[in-house]
């Protein structure tokens, strides 16, 4: 495997100022390492879930000043794009790695999805005590499962823009992040603990 993790360097990307200079660090530095990885990802998840993945990597094309404060790959089962539809995520910010299974304000029946989760929230809350909950995906504050609460997900369903985003967050010192094998390792534990609400959340879609 040529994937070998993610070094303090990929994390400085973003404090370099100017959005042109971030995104050319962003494309050199770390977006090999995310279609190294998301191949990867790509093919076990496909392989699991029985029908073809597709590897997107995030462009940040609409930005034309404010350079990108986070970056991320994604996999989905469109071939087209992934924000319309559930999708399973890595990517960093500044001071961590995130790995997400994502529901961002773009999906349509974003209220049957939400249903669904609220429908089985007691499996939620059985996933490991270490993962997280985010409501944005554009702010880095994230909430402990054990935190997370039946109004969070009626928030999600009620409110156009609210988000739900579910997996774990690793400090960018984390030996797991800087070691390739590690990481590969904890990003396919925690899909596999997320199949079973992505496979939810198709059903509702």
């Amino acid at each position: 495997m040529d994937f070998n993790g993610f070094k303090q360097t990929d994390f400085d990307t973003f404090h370099i100022d100017g959005l042109e200079a971030r995104m050319e660090a962003i494309q050199t530095r770390i977006q090999p390492k995310f279609r190294e990885l998301g191949e990867i990802l790509k093919d076990n998840l496909s392989m699991k879930l029985g029908n073809e993945m597709y590897l997107h990597i995030a462009k940040h094309a609409r930005r034309t000043v404010n350079p990108p404060k986070d970056t991320w790959l994604a996999i989905c089962d469109n071939k087209r794009g992934y924000k319309k539809h559930p999708h399973f995520q890595v990517g960093l910010f500044d001071d961590r790695l995130f790995i997400w299974l994502a529901h961002v304000y773009e999906l349509p029946n974003k209220q049957k999805i939400a249903q669904g989760f609220i429908d089985n929230f007691a499996s939620l809350k059985e996933l490991p005590n270490d993962f997280v909950v985010s409501m944005d995906h554009m702010k880095k504050n994230s909430l402990p499962l054990k935190e997370l609460e039946e109004s969070h997900l009626e928030r999600f369903r009620d409110v156009k823009k609210a988000e739900f985003l579910i997996g774990r967050n690793l400090d960018m010192n984390d030996e797991q992040v800087q070691d390739g094998e590690q990481l590969l390792d904890i990003v396919i534990a925690t899909y596999d603990d997320l199949i079973p609400f992505y496979q939810l959340a198709l059903k509702e879609r």
